[in-house]
C-alpha cells in the first residue's frame, strides 16, 4: 500500500477517526499497532513475523541489560541484540550479494554457485536501525526500558515511517506514548499541509523526472553528453523529490495522529559543503551513522588519519546500508574520501589565515575575507560535484555502466539530443523551490494556517495533483532499500 494510492487515503481516514475517538492510551495504542500490521501485511503478510521477532528481541534485551550490573553480560546481551538484528538483516539484504561476488572465487576452485530465491523484506533496513538504536541507547544508559510491550511495538511497527523513514529514535517518539496527545486543529492543518506538499514531490514531480531518467539510463550509449548531464539533474531532483516528499508524507501523517517525528531533509542542493550536505539529506540517517558508527570507531579522536580512515568506513557502510551492490559501495566510498579531502583542505585553510606573513588587501577586503568567500564557492562546487557525480553511481546498475556514463558526460559525447521539457520545469521547479527557501517568501511556503492566501494554495495543489498526476503509480525509491 504506498501513500500516494487511493486505497492509503481510506486506510489512513479510518484511523485517524478510529484513533482520535479512543479514551485510552491502550485502545490508541492497540489500534494503531494493528493498523500498522495490516498496512506492512498489505505488501507481504509473510514478513509480519520478521518484525515481530526483531520486536521481541530487542524489548527482552534491553530490560535485561537494564536488570544487570554485571558489565560482561551487558555487553553479551548488546552483543546478542546486534548479531540477531544484522544477522536477519544480512541474510535477506546481503546474502546473494556476497554469493555472487565470491561467484569468480568458487569457480576458480571448480566449485558451483547459485543466488538463492530470497525476497527483501520492504524497511527492513529502517526498522531494524530503530530497534537497535533504542538497545544501544539503553546499554549506554541515554534511556530506561520501556515498561509496556505495545508500546515498544507500536514504535517499531508505526506504519508512517516503517517502510522509508524517517528513522525515528526512542527516545525522540516513546516519551510522546506515556499520554494521549491533545487534539489541535492547527497541528491537524499543519500534518495534512506536509502531506499534500509530499504527494505533490513525489506524484508530480518525482515521477515525471522518472519518466526521463528511467529511458536515459537505461540505453546512456544512445544520448549526448549533454543529455547524460541533464539526466544527472533529473536524478538528483528526482531521489529528493522521491524520498523528501515520502518523509513530507510521513511527517505529515504521524503529525495528524499527533506525534512528532524529526526533519529528515532540509534543502539539501543547498549546501556549501559536502558535511553540510550530509547535515541536510536524510538527516535522520547521517545522525544514526553519526552517533551509533561513526563515534564508535573514534570520531575526530586519535589523530587525523585516524578520523580520515573512520569517515571512509562510516560512509563505506553507509554506502552499503542502502545497498546490496558494488556501486553503492563505491558511492559509500566517494562520499568518504570527499569528506576526507574537504576535512584536510579545512584545515590547511585554517593554517592559511594563521600565517602572519599573508597579508594582502583587495579593495576594502582583507585578504582573510577574500580567502574565504573563496573557500566557500571551491567547496560549494567541489560538494555538487560529488553528489552528482554519486548520484549517478547511485542510479546507474553496474560500475561499467557507470563509468561508462561518466566517460560520455566528460567527453562530451555525440548521440541523441534530448530536453523532454517537463522534465526541464520539474528541474526548475527544483532550483525556484530551494532559491525561494533563502528569501522573505520562506514562512510563505509552509501555507500559514491562518493566512489568506493557503485555502487558494490549497485547491491548486489538489486540483494539479488529479489532474496532472501520471497514470499508474512508481513505488518510492527507497523502497528498494
Amino acid at each position: 500500500m504506498l501513500f500516494t494510492q487511493l486505497e492509503f487515503l481510506f486506510f489512513f481516514v479510518l484511523v485517524l477517526v478510529v484513533a482520535w475517538s479512543s479514551r485510552t492510551q491502550f485502545i490508541r495504542h492497540s489500534v494503531l499497532l494493528l493498523a500498522s500490521y495490516y498496512f506492512y501485511a498489505y505488501w507481504d503478510y509473510r514478513f509480519c513475523g520478521l518484525i515481530f521477532l526483531s520486536t521481541v528481541i530487542d524489548y527482552t534485551v534491553a530490560r535485561q541489560i537494564d536488570r544487570s550490573s554485571n558489565p560482561r553480560f551487558r555487553r553479551f546481551l548488546l552483543c546478542l541484540s546486534l548479531v540477531a538484528n544484522f544477522g536477519l538483516l544480512g541474510f535477506f539484504k546481503y546474502c546473494n550479494f556476497f554469493i555472487d561476488s565470491a561467484a569468480p572465487l568458487f569457480e576458480s576452485l571448480g566449485l558451483g554457485t547459485s543466488s538463492l530465491s530470497i525476497v527483501l523484506p520492504v524497511g527492513i533496513s529502517f526498522y531494524t536501525f530503530q530497534t537497535l538504536s533504542y538497545t544501544i541507547d539503553v546499554y549506554r544508559g541515554v534511556i530506561k526500558p520501556v515498561g509496556r510491550w505495545i508500546d515498544f511495538a507500536m514504535y517499531v511497527s508505526f506504519f508512517p515511517q516503517l517502510v522509508a523513514g524517517p528513522i525515528v529514535r526512542a527516545s525522540e517518539f516513546l516519551p510522546q506514548l506515556q499520554r494521549i496527545p491533545r487534539w489541535s486543529s492547527r497541528r491537524f492543518y499543519g500534518g495534512a499541509q506536509q502531506m499534500l506538499r509530499g504527494a505533490i514531490k513525489k506524484v508530480i514531480l518525482a515521477d515525471r523526472l522518472a519518466e526521463m531518467v528511467d529511458v536515459v539510463f537505461a540505453g546512456s550509449d544512445l544520448y549526448s553528453g549533454t543529455t547524460l548531464l541533464l539526466a544527472a539533474f533529473a536524478y538528483a531532483g528526482q531521489i529528493y523529490y522521491d524520498f523528501s516528499g515520502y518523509s513530507d508524507l510521513a511527517i505529515g501523517a504521524a503529525k495528524m495522529l499527533g506525534y512528532r517525528f524529526p526533519v529528515n531533509f532540509r534543502h539539501p542542493y543547498l549546501s556549501t559543503s559536502l558535511s553540510d550536505f550530509w547535515r541536510r539529506w536524510h538527516m535522520t540517517l547521517s545522525r544514526w551513522l553519526r552517533d551509533y558508527l561513526y563515534i564508535s570507531l573514534g570520531g575526530s579522536r586519535g589523530g587525523t588519519l585516524r578520523t580520515y580512515r573512520n569517515l571512509i568506513i562510516t560512509m563505506l557502510l553507509g554506502g552499503l546500508w542502502h545497498g546490496a551492490a558494488w556501486t553503492f559501495v563505491l558511492w559509500g566510498l566517494l562520499h568518504g574520501l570527499g569528506l576526507s579531502v574537504e576535512r584536510f583542505f579545512r584545515s590547511a585553510f585554517k593554517k592559511i589565515l594563521k600565517d602572519e606573513s599573508v597579508d594582502l588587501t583587495f579593495g576594502n577586503q582583507s585578504s582573510s575575507q577574500v580567502l574565504q568567500r573563496f573557500r566557500v564557492v571551491i567547496n560549494a562546487i567541489f560538494a555538487l560535484s560529488v553528489v552528482l557525480t554519486g548520484w549517478i553511481l547511485f542510479r546507474s546498475e553496474s560500475l561499467g555502466s557507470a563509468v561508462g556514463y561518466l566517460s560520455r558526460i566528460l567527453t562530451r559525447a555525440d548521440g541523441i539530443d534530448w530536453f523532454p521539457p517537463l522534465a526541464i520545469i520539474a528541474i526548475a521547479c527544483l532550483f525556484a523551490e530551494h532559491l525561494l527557501w533563502m528569501t522573505r517568501f520562506r514562512p510563505m511556503m509552509r501555507l500559514p494556517f491562518h493566512a489568506w492566501y493557503s485555502p487558494i494554495l490549497t485547491a491548486i495543489m489538489v486540483w494539479v495533483l488529479l489532474l496532472y498526476a501520471p497514470v499508474g503509480f512508481k513505488p518510492f525509491v527507497y523502497f528498494q532499500f
